[in-house]
């Protein structure tokens, strides 16, 4: 079962952490949504999400602070006998001592940001469904080329990070280099990104491991990037038959999402780098309804239509 640290989602956020005496290290969340805490806190616990990150804003704050003591103790005693991975409270609002009392002696994390609770909530569930998501890593090369990314692939050696390397000196920008970490977020988006150890690294035969920020600045890398469109390097060979129109789209699957994937034949003399970015325009303009091969297959049909 894949589980998250709070100390990462605490780091993420930079929360505060009430509970010091807690080892955040050793709280897990294990699923990815949020329950902000309502009936609860008038002790209704039925159907209950324990499992959950347990949030706490404004209006619930307001709520306790006019109920007494008593009746409070009795709400976070009940809340934390529950497999709770933490709560956190918004807008800078301080923890009652009693609940800080109680989940502490229950090893649940207190935290807490100054956002407002909206805006937090919303990026908090979309950090949890990026980290809960499903993953693999593939062998290729990922480039943000004008805003579509790029997945490069094709056999060790075939020329993957030296086109790479152009792309990234005509001003596009490098997502990960050898080790590509595909996540799918959700039904139809697919995300890759670096593993930690490789971020910004780039090899280069000949050269060696390159850093790509220190040398060509910040604008030159990304964290993560959609994966748009794969382009796979062949070796040339004249008995196959390669694409020559583009009318027949061809897909590759990752995790169950089919990408848009084209095969690029390689031979000496070709300029792949130049290919991949007017093959990352071409597809965008294909998504925005326009598809050259079917523009001028019509025209074919209305000149052949002419003459007859």
């Amino acid at each position: 079962m894949q589980v998250l640290k709070v100390s990462a989602l605490s780091e993420h956020f930079n929360l505060k952490n009430y509970t010091e005496k807690v080892d955040l290290e050793k709280a897990y969340i294990e699923e990815p949504d949020v329950n902000r805490l309502a009936l609860q806190l008038t002790d209704f616990f039925d159907f209950f999400q324990e499992t959950r990150v347990q949030l706490i804003g404004k209006v619930e704050s307001a709520y306790l602070e006019e109920q007494d003591e008593e009746r409070k103790r009795k709400v976070y005693e009940k809340l934390c006998s529950y497999k709770v991975p933490c709560i956190i409270f918004s807008r800078d609002i301080m923890p009652d001592e009693s609940l800080l009392k109680i989940a502490a002696s229950k090893s649940i994390p207190v935290l807490g940001t100054g956002r407002d609770t909206s805006t937090f909530l919303s990026d908090l569930i979309i950090y949890l469904k990026d980290m809960f998501a499903p993953s693999i890593t593939v062998h290729g090369v990922l480039i943000d080329v004008d805003g579509e990314g790029v997945l490069i692939t094709g056999e060790s050696g075939i020329g993957k990070s030296e086109a790479a390397l152009e792309l990234i000196q005509k001003g596009h920008r490098l997502v990960a280099d050898d080790a590509v970490v595909i996540r799918k977020i959700d039904d139809t988006t697919l995300v890759g990104s670096a593993p930690p150890l490789t971020k910004h690294f780039l090899e280069v035969r000949g050269i060696g491991i390159i850093d790509v920020q220190m040398i060509f600045g910040t604008k030159s890398v990304i964290d993560s990037q959609s994966i748009d469109l794969v382009i796979k390097l062949t070796d040339w060979n004249g008995a196959i038959e390669f694409d020559r129109v583009g009318l027949n789209d061809e897909y590759i699957e990752y995790l169950g999402t089919k990408v848009t994937c084209q095969t690029l034949p390689i031979r000496p003399g070709r300029n792949i780098a130049n290919i991949c970015e007017v093959a990352a325009v071409n597809h965008r303009q294909k998504k925005l309804g326009y598809n050259a091969a079917r523009e001028l297959y019509r025209r074919m049909q209305e000149n052949a239509e002419e003459k007859e």
